[in-house]
């Protein structure tokens, strides 16, 4: 699935279309360049999945942010790995267990814990065009 997001105005849908992909996949991995909008994408993703109580922002010094829905009561850990350098520090700090854990995983900068990604892992790029949008893509 391919989608261009023009302006904050469509984020809400860009959003809503990449949740409705997700089927039964709970593990989501962005990737794209820094300032792309991975967080801002993430944060609108839980606020359409009911998270209203726990403000949402990047887990950049946590590496890790635990939210509640509130209308579902479901978890979403949300992962930002920019400053995790290794697989082993990764693997120290339990991030399987939340990946084997059934909550959704939004997960930023996934690519040192690469090897241990479920097969079924979504796979959302996000690319900055010379006009200033953005082209979402989302693999099967």
């Amino acid at each position: 699935m391919e989608i261009t997001i023009n302006s904050l105005a469509e984020l809400h849908e860009a959003a809503r279309a990449i949740i409705n992909s997700l089927g039964e996949r709970t593990v989501v991995a962005f990737h794209g360049e820094m300032g792309a909008g991975k967080t801002t994408l993430i944060n609108e993703m839980c606020r359409l999945l009911g998270v209203e109580s726990d403000p949402t922002a990047s887990p950049t010094f946590a590496i890790v942010n635990e939210y509640r829905s509130d209308t579902t009561a479901e978890l979403i850990y949300h992962f930002d790995l920019y400053r995790v350098e290794t697989l082993d520090e990764a693997l120290d700090m339990g991030v399987e267990d939340y990946l084997d854990c059934g909550a959704l995983c939004l997960i930023e900068w996934p690519d040192v814990i690469d090897p241990v990604l479920p097969d079924d892992t979504a796979d959302v790029t996000i690319e900055v065009n010379a006009d200033g949008s953005r082209t979402v893509r989302v693999s099967d």
